[in-house]
C-alpha cells in the first residue's frame, strides 16, 4: 500500500482567515508591548490545517487577520503548541 502524500499547500477558502507566522522581531515586540509570554496566548496546534506549509514549531506566534463588518479588520494572536 502506497504512503499518503502530505499536502503542504496552504488552505485558500473564504471562511478561513489569513494566518501569518510572526518574525522573531515581531514576536519580541508583541510580547514586550503586552508584558506576556507566548504561553499566555491562546493556543493553536502545529497540526492545524490553516498552518499548512508555514514551517511552524512550538513557541511560534501566529497572527490571524479577520474581516469585521463593524471594526474593519481585527487581529488575533495564537501561540503554537505540539499537536
Amino acid at each position: 500500500m502506497a504512503a499518503k502524500k502530505k499536502n503542504t499547500e496552504p488552505i485558500k477558502h473564504s471562511l478561513i482567515p489569513e494566518h501569518k507566522k510572526l518574525s522573531e522581531k515581531e514576536k519580541k515586540e508583541l510580547l514586550e508591548k503586552h508584558g506576556i509570554s507566548v504561553y499566555e496566548l491562546p493556543n493553536i496546534l502545529a497540526s492545524d490545517p490553516a498552518l499548512r506549509g508555514m514551517d511552524v514549531k512550538p513557541g511560534d506566534i501566529i497572527r490571524i487577520k479577520r474581516k469585521s463588518p463593524t471594526a474593519g479588520v481585527t487581529y488575533a494572536y495564537r501561540g503554537v503548541v505540539n499537536g
